[in-house]
């Protein structure tokens, strides 16, 4: 399955708190890696304009909790990053794809972003995400809200 702009958001606990709030969910492969950790520290470093839009952060990985406290710590996190041990909201967002790495083919997390409006539908969808410039693409989108 395919989350497409327009439609409803797939409900979790961490999202439904947020009601009434922009939300940006983005979901990437794993804590402090290096593309992992840039990402993290780019939304890190534009909080305050995203805090400013009126807007939340979710970070998503399969990761758990110990270690997003850890990385969070790390590297001064201010926002949430939620634990999807079981894939159920990278099923719900189809994120969980097949990758290819070295002619190997394996079951990972799509490095994707999910702009979503105050009334929860998806405005914005981007996959396959380049990390550099790309917390500051989101924030455009969120600001033509």
């Amino acid at each position: 399955m395919s989350l497409e702009a327009g439609s409803p958001a797939p409900a979790f606990l961490q999202l439904t708190a947020l009601k009434g709030k922009n939300v940006i969910v983005y979901f990437y492969p794993k804590d402090d890696t290096p593309g992992c950790t840039r990402e993290a520290c780019a939304f890190q470093d534009n909080l305050p304009n995203f805090t400013g839009a009126d807007a939340a952060i979710l970070g998503v990985s399969k990761d758990s909790e110990t270690s997003h406290e850890k990385f969070k710590k790390k590297y001064g996190l201010d926002f949430t990053l939620v634990s999807d041990v079981d894939g159920a909201i990278c099923e719900a967002f189809g994120v969980w794809v097949e990758k290819m790495n070295y002619g190997k083919k394996y079951m990972g997390i799509e490095r994707s972003t999910f702009l979503i409006d105050k009334q929860g539908v998806v405005r914005q969808v981007w996959r396959k995400v380049k990390v550099d410039g790309h917390a500051e693409k989101v924030l455009e989108a969120l600001k033509a809200l």
